[in-house]
């Protein structure tokens, strides 16, 4: 006779590696206020975390240091093999080679 677990269709059997700590994707919130703060995000994407970046302070007072701070940004994602996309004009969401973002 069949275990119960085994005909049900809900039933996943994970090993002990699946709740292993290492495993934990980190996920940062990060304000973007210049260029030194870029270089800041820069060192959190090669850390292999995710980043969410808030932009709207920035935009509102210099869209010049904006441009050159996602520029700056963008170059390191690019060499990475990472990910960037824009949630709102408000949000950007960087990812480092592992992850991607679905533009559904």
């Amino acid at each position: 006779m069949a275990d119960k677990a085994e005909e049900s269709p809900d039933f996943i059997e994970l090993n002990e590696s699946f709740f292993d700590e290492s495993r934990n994707l980190g996920v940062v919130v990060e304000n973007l206020r210049g260029l030194s703060d870029a270089t800041k995000i820069q060192e959190t994407l090669r850390q292999g975390k995710i980043v969410v970046l808030r932009i709207k302070a920035l935009r509102e007072t210099d869209i010049n240091e904006l441009k050159r701070s996602v520029d700056r940004l963008k170059k390191t994602i690019t060499a990475s093999d990472g990910d960037i996309a824009g949630v709102d004009e408000d949000l950007l969401i960087l990812t480092p080679s592992f992850a991607k973002v679905y533009r559904g």
